[in-house]
């Protein structure tokens, strides 16, 4: 196991590394305690963070959502430079970056920059693909979008039920999850962002149904529109990813982890992963 980790707080202002088994958090804070806070996790390449921008702008979101006062996109961007000051070039790792409500009350949140190298699973499921299994979510399709208090499109700390979801689907033999709504909507992986290629077009569901947006999906598109892959927001079904030409789960470490099996069935992908690994690599 390698055991190259790096950390960072935000102490009075600025970004102070601190050794990797050293505590940063108190046993009271909040984010501990009831899961309130949220989190990004930024893919670092050849010693940098192509993609933090738009990691920042979902975090500033996902803070807004919550409430929470942050500290602003310069201290983060201080605190990644901090764990990446001697963090090997050849080495691909994951920054995650969390913010707390601290011990509330008024006090400072909770701001860390935590990076280690990329799990193994990880890169075997980018290289290999995944089976997936798709599970009710329990909510209709349009609900989180006029509930507020559900958080819908954040990305938080209380991800009990996501990890819940992966080790169901580990017990059925399945590697991922694809939510689905009581309607039996597309929405989102506990991790990742659904897309399907089908009639000459990528597709993927709708925000308003409380998902949480995707930056890769967002670059995919971007990409695509401008190769002339036409591109749609659909409401699909999990009958929509069994007809489709491709389907893959998108997240900012992973990339494009190609979907081979969907409820113990298997499909192929029409040699279009190769197509999206390019528009991504752009």
């Amino acid at each position: 196991m390698n055991e190259q980790r790096s950390v960072a707080v935000w102490r009075d202002g600025a970004a102070v590394t601190v050794p990797a088994h050293q505590p940063v958090v108190t046993a009271f804070d909040l984010g501990l305690g009831r899961g309130d806070g949220i989190f990004e996790s930024v893919a670092v390449v050849a010693g940098r963070t192509p993609h933090l921008a738009a990691h920042l702008t979902r975090l500033t979101r996902s803070a807004a959502l919550l409430g929470l006062p942050a500290p602003g996109d310069q201290a983060w961007m201080e605190m990644v430079a901090a764990v990446l000051a001697d963090w090997p070039a050849a080495l691909e790792g994951v920054c995650r970056l969390f913010l707390t409500r601290g011990l509330g009350d008024g006090t400072p949140p909770t701001a860390l920059a935590l990076l280690a190298p990329v799990p193994a699973d990880t890169l075997r499921q980018r290289a290999e693909g995944i089976s997936v299994a798709t599970l009710g979510l329990g909510v209709p399709a349009d609900f989180r979008a006029g509930a507020p208090w559900l958080l819908g499109g954040a990305k938080t700390l209380s991800y009990a039920v996501n990890m819940a979801a992966q080790r169901h689907a580990h017990d059925l033999g399945a590697d991922d999850v694809v939510f689905t709504s009581l309607e039996g909507r597309l929405l989102e992986g506990p991790t990742s962002t659904v897309v399907w290629a089908a009639g000459g077009t990528l597709h993927t569901p709708p925000v308003e149904t409380g998902i949480l947006p995707g930056t890769t999906q967002a670059r995919l598109f971007t990409a695509a529109a401008a190769d002339g892959w036409p591109t749609s927001v659909t409401p699909g079904t999990v009958d929509d990813l069994h007809a489709a030409d491709a389907v893959w789960l998108l997240s900012g470490v992973r990339g494009a982890a190609v979907v081979h099996t969907v409820d113990g069935v298997r499909r192929g992908d029409g040699d279009l992963s190769r197509r999206v690994r390019e528009l991504l690599a752009r």
